[in-house]
């Protein structure tokens, strides 16, 4: 098996019909180190959108229970990967977080933006940092396979794009990108979480907290009221990351599937979970929202 066998496999299919397949090859063959740190740094900008990291907060669930939150998310998302969100996991996934989201009020617009992250954040960091680029065929696939999970979601007037979902997000942060107490207590929170993956630690926290933030730029760290990182620290975290990728060219390809849930750092449930399960329940009834086609719907299936 050649190093580019799994891209010249990609590169056979259809971005729009076989978007699933790509996206699962992507995930857990070409980029699984990759695709987790883009998605895990992804939710700290869903934070610095105080409406966002503000809910967060008052559940109490990021700050608390950081490390089952963190277990739950990734196990959810995983399940649709791997299973397809036609299978019985990944509708169990995809009802979890239904029955999460509206048990909140969630406007549709953050949940918008949310998905945007997960599209734009992987091809962003795997342009600065992987061992190559997303190809085209695997941006489009992205945008598709992020696509069918929000309409599953519920979400409306969803980019059709990548580049949409580029600009929605960019969009969407320069104008709601802000300070909020309780997202800096959420994002100081998972900050101190990062620090005990391993390999993580076998560094001082602080060391980890200083690195997780030179990976940030400017208006996230303003948005969280962070200090801004020497620029020689920035250049050689940023620095270390290129290197890796550029090593992790001439490695040997993967040969078999590596998935989220088989992440060191996933510790919540030893001896195996159900997908059901997964995540948190609210008690009493979903909060109301309004009806498709007027603002600010949620009006997400369960």
């Amino acid at each position: 098996m050649g190093r580019f066998d799994v891209r010249r496999r990609i590169e056979q299919l259809d971005p729009v019909r076989d978007f699933l397949e790509i996206y699962r090859l992507m995930s857990t063959f070409e980029f699984p180190w990759d695709m987790n740190q883009a998605l895990s740094f992804a939710l700290f900008r869903t934070y610095a959108v105080p409406s966002i990291g503000g809910q967060l907060a008052r559940t109490g669930e990021f700050t608390e229970r950081a490390q089952k939150r963190y277990d739950d998310t990734v196990l959810i998302l995983d399940a649709v990967v791997e299973h397809g969100p036609g299978s019985e996991d990944g509708r169990a996934a995809v009802r979890r977080m239904n029955q999460m989201h509206r048990s909140y009020d969630i406007s549709n617009d953050d949940l918008r933006y949310v998905l945007a992250t997960f599209v734009v954040m992987p091809i962003r960091w795997l342009d600065d940092y992987g061992w190559r680029p997303m190809t085209e065929v695997e941006r489009v696939a992205s945008a598709h396979y992020y696509r069918e999970l929000g309409h599953l979601m519920g979400i409306r007037d969803i980019p059709q794009t990548w580049q949409a979902f580029a600009h929605c997000l960019d969009a969407y942060e320069r104008a709601h990108f802000g300070f909020d107490a309780g997202a800096r207590a959420v994002a100081e929170s998972t900050l101190a979480l990062l620090a005990t993956f391993p390999p993580n630690h076998r560094l001082p926290a602080a060391l980890v907290r200083r690195i997780s933030l030179a990976t940030m730029d400017g208006p996230l760290l303003d948005a969280f009221g962070f200090p801004r990182p020497p620029q020689a620290l920035r250049t050689l975290v940023r620095g270390g990351l290129k290197g890796r990728g550029r090593v992790v060219r001439f490695l040997p390809p993967r040969r078999e599937p590596y998935f989220a849930r088989q992440l060191p750092q996933i510790r919540s449930y030893p001896d195996g979970y159900s997908v059901s399960e997964l995540g948190t329940f609210p008690p009493g009834c979903p909060v109301p929202h309004p009806r498709p086609g007027r603002p600010e719907s949620t009006a997400a299936p369960v």
